[in-house]
């Protein structure tokens, strides 16, 4: 499959937002920084994200049921064309 790009953790994601204050402001930095990433974490709950790793093991699973589905399909066709007709 495909590699998606990695994302920064939130972690990172706060530094980088706590470094983008204007430079007055950063002597709370470390305090900042720290509410950034209460602030991420507890968005990224609200959204019910799923991991790439997650995703990708669904896409994987749908994909073998879609040919399972094909399978069954192309069966019944078979069993209904040999059906005697009534």
């Amino acid at each position: 499959m495909n590699e998606a790009p990695k994302r920064p953790p939130i972690d990172e994601l706060a530094r980088q937002l706590a470094e983008a204050v204007p430079r007055n402001l950063r002597a709370i930095g470390e305090d900042l920084e720290k509410s950034f990433r209460s602030l991420l974490a507890a968005g990224f709950e609200r959204m019910d994200l799923v991991t790439r790793e997650e995703f990708d093991l669904q896409s994987a699973v749908l994909e073998r049921t879609r040919e399972k589905l094909e399978v069954l399909e192309q069966r019944i066709a078979e069993l209904e064309a040999s059906a005697p007709a009534d």
